[in-house]
Order: C-alpha cells, then structure tokens, then sequence
C-alpha cells in the first residue's frame, strides 16, 4: 500500500510545482506537459505487464527490485539539469511507480482471507484516492518552503520502509524464466504501442487541437490499429499475458466500467478545481493545496467506515450512494461564480471525500470479490489500467469541453454586453471616468475602458464553462447507478465468510 501511495502520488505532485520546474530547466509551458505525459505512458504500459513479469521474477523480488528502481529514478529527476533529463527520468520513474499500484490491489486478492478483503479494498481505495487529493497540497508546500526537489526527496522515506516491509513479509518465491521463452510478445509489443500512444493522444490532444494536428491524428490511428491487433492476438492466444476474457464476465466488466467512469471523475474534478483556483482565483501552489485538501483528509475517517458498512449491506446499494453524494458533489461545483474560493469549496468537497470511500471499496468488491487467486493478476491489471485510463480520457474531454464552452459563453454574453447596451455604456463611461482620473490620456483610458470589460466577460464565461464541465461530470457519475443495478447481488466479504 506504500508503494502503491507513492506512486498514485506522484502522478499529481508535480502539477502544483510545474511553473518552479520549467523555470529552473528553462521551459516552456507546452514543453513542460510532458513532465507529466511521459510518466502517465510508462505508467499505463506497465500496469498490463505487471502481472505477468511479477510470475516471471516472484512477486517478492520484483516488488524490491522496482521499488529500488522507483527511488532511483525519483533522486534523479530531482537531479535534472534539462527539460530532456527530467522527462527521461519520469518516465523511468513511471515505468517502475506503475509496478506498485497492481501489486499492491494483486496482494489483497491473493493473501487476505475474505474476512479480510474488505479492509483490503479500504486501505488500497486510500491510495487510489487519497494520494491524488492530497498530492497538490504537498507539493505546493514542499516547492514554497524547500524547492521543487524535494517532492522527489519525499519518496525516500516511505520507500525505504516499503522495501523493509516487502523484504521481510512476503514469502521468497521462485523465479520462472522459462515463462520468458514463451512470452506472448506480439500481444506485450502491441499493447505498449497501442496504449502509449493513445495517452499521449488523451494528453497531447487539447494543446495541439486534435484533428487539426497531423501528429495528432497519426497518434490516433497507431492507437487504434494496434490496440486493435492487441485484443485480437489475446483474444486468440491459449496463454496470454493478460486475460481479456474477464471482461466478459458480468459483474468485473460492469464493475470496470463503473471504475472508468470513476476515473474520469475523480481525476477530473482534481484537474478543474486547481485550474480554476488559479485562473479566476489567482491562488499560488500553497493555497490550491490547502483549498483541495478538504477532499482528501476526510476519506481518511470514511475508508474505514465503508469496509464495515460493507459487512452489512449489498455493494450495489453502498455504491449508489457513494456515486450520489460524488455526484451531487458535482452539481455543487456546477453553481460556481467568480466569488466562490476556499471557504464557499469546502463543503462540496466534504460531500466528495464522504463519497469516493463509498464508490471504491464497494465496486472493488463487486468487480472483482469472486475472482479466484489465478486470475488475479489479469483482474488486477485490467482493473487498474481502465481506471487510469478513464482519468487521462477524462482530462482530455473536459479540457476540450472547457475551452469549447468558453468560447460558446463568451459569444452569449457578448450578444448583451455591447456598445449599444445602454448599462455597458454607462460603465464604459464609468471606468473611462477612473482611468482619467488616475492620469490616463481620454484615448488610453477608453482602450483601458474596454479592455477591464472584456476581462470580466472573459472571466464570467470561464466561470459558466467550469460549472458545464462539472454538470457533466456529475451526470456520467449518475449514470453509472443503471450499471450497478445490472451487477449481480454481492454482500460484502466479511459477513459472506460468516
């Protein structure tokens, strides 16, 4: 669960320190996105293999062996003296980070008893959540008190103790190379071509305005062709390095579904509300962490919660409220204005924090509770990367939906506020008036005039195109409830073993 903290972690940490980070390796910020971008693609790639190489090498020496590695690359990138370097080592950073999260999930199914699972579920739904909520938070302190190197510097401490509690609790296995002989290579090469390039198309896509981009488009079809070839050579094979069949079974194809539209909330949320904090707020790092924790630390009171309610009640009926109250957190976002900041956040967020628990430890056990210990692995890895993947598609589309809806409220409000207005008159006359008073020529003062008018409809039209983008998100989490009723009846592991 350290590692698989760490790891989750990372993904956010940096975006709360990316000005301080480009400007110390001399960036741009269009460069810079691809600090993040290539630790995502390594990501992805390696959630799929994990359970394979982790029966090549035995779970216990291939957890030491990336957690070491993890480190590694985390000093490194805080030793990074150009833009290339630091993209080099986040993606090695994100290639041996991706181990984590599987294993960490892949152990719950494996060594915990079911009375046990639930508890499991809790404690891997605090890394999956928690980690994300909090991460801006430190890292915009860390970068304000200490300098940007030391959110890689923070991975030593829990990494230390990760290799210390792996090397000492788990079972020394025996490694099986001759799996390597016979590995399902053609499915492992297309998968990595497939999935690298379709995140780097969910990533790429807004900045360099998709369709009307060549490198775009090109990223498109390779992702499309060989994902395509990947799931044919899977589907096909008598031993492939990932089950894709499990996707066929009711409750894990429904429960995966749920779990990608959970990534395309949860990520989502944690992409706009900085975004916003910054833009129409003009909040520093420090104070959009401490505005966002509010969502993070109070799933720390309700994971627990979550696996005992789970004792006692049916998954489906705890996940429908916990997707309520995630998305009724969305429709309070939805009513944003230009005046809401730290204060008027904090109870939507609370209502967030009390629902993602309620989501994530009952969807884990519906999804994957009477998945057996051999296909694990496979349940783990498809489960993990749909999520991250419904995250980075999540991005993607409300970055896109957020430039789109600006644009369509700018027009609206511009058809009111004009010339011919006689209330916009009477204000560009007013600011006029104050800009002469405080030593502007007439002709300086009425562009200056104009120009603080079309600041505020700029800035009202982002505000209208933030609360879209939440209502969207709010309604594909509500949606999600028709798919949890489809799932079969599941009690929560503890009292089924009772």
């Amino acid at each position: 669960m350290l590692g698989a903290f760490m790891a989750v972690l990372d993904i956010q940490i940096t975006n709360a320190s990316l000005n301080d980070i480009l400007g110390s390796l001399g960036a741009t910020l269009e460069e810079g996105s691809w600090i993040s971008t290539s630790y995502l693609v390594a990501e992805i790639i390696v959630i799929p293999l994990t359970a394979w190489l982790s029966d090549v090498f035995s779970p216990r020496r291939y957890l030491l062996a990336n957690a070491a590695l993890f480190l590694a690359f985390s000093m490194a990138c805080a030793c990074s003296w150009n833009l290339d370097s630091m993209i080099a080592f986040r993606a090695l950073q994100g290639f041996t980070g991706g181990v984590l999260i599987p294993m960490a999930f892949n152990l719950v199914l494996k060594l915990l008893p079911p009375a046990k699972r639930g508890l499991g579920f809790a404690l891997f739904g605090m890394t999956a959540t928690f980690a994300p909520a909090i991460g801006p938070t430190i890292g915009g302190w860390l970068t304000d008190n200490y300098g940007w190197p030391a959110i890689f510097y923070l991975n030593l401490i829990p990494g230390a103790l990760l290799m210390a509690a792996v090397a000492w609790g788990l079972e020394p296995g025996r490694m099986r190379l001759s799996l390597l002989r016979r590995g399902d290579w053609w499915g492992i090469g297309t998968m990595a071509i497939g999935l690298g390039s379709l995140i780097v198309f969910l990533e790429e896509g807004n900045r360099n305005d998709w369709l009307n981009s060549q490198f775009i488009v090109a990223l498109g079809l390779t992702a499309a062709v060989f994902l395509s070839a990947c799931v044919v050579i899977e589907l096909r094979r008598r031993e492939p390095f990932v089950n894709l069949r499990l996707l066929a079974d009711r409750n894990f194809g429904l429960g995966t579904a749920i779990s990608t539209a959970f990534g395309v909330g949860m990520y989502g949320a944690m992409y706009l509300l900085p975004v916003y904090l910054a833009q129409v707020q003009g909040y520093n790092a420090q104070q959009i962490g401490w505005t966002i924790m509010w969502s993070g630390v109070p799933q720390l009171l309700m994971m627990p919660v979550a696996a005992v309610l789970l004792r006692w009640f049916d998954a489906r009926l705890l996940l429908t409220v916990g997707l309520a109250l995630f998305s009724g957190s969305s429709f309070m976002n939805a009513a944003m204005t230009n005046l809401t900041g730290y204060h008027q956040l904090i109870l939507a967020q609370i209502v967030r924090a009390m629902g993602m628990p309620l989501v994530i430890v009952p969807l884990t056990t519906l999804a994957t509770g009477h998945i057996g210990p051999q296909q694990s692995g496979s349940a783990s890895a498809l489960y993990n990367m749909f999520r991250n993947l419904g995250g980075s598609i999540g991005i993607a589309l409300l970055a896109t939906q957020l430039d789109l809806r600006e644009k369509f409220h700018s027009v609206r409000i511009g058809e009111a506020v004009n010339a011919f207005n006689p209330a916009t008159g009477e204000r560009l006359d007013a600011l006029t008036q104050h800009f002469v008073s405080r030593g502007a020529d007439a002709v300086a003062a009425a562009q200056q005039a104009l120009g603080a008018v079309a600041a505020v409809v700029r800035r009202e039209a982002y505000v209208m195109a933030y609360g879209d983008c939440f209502y969207l998100i709010g309604a594909v989490l509500l949606t999600m409830v028709l798919l949890v009723w489809l799932c079969t009846a599941a009690k929560g592991e503890v009292r089924a073993a009772h």
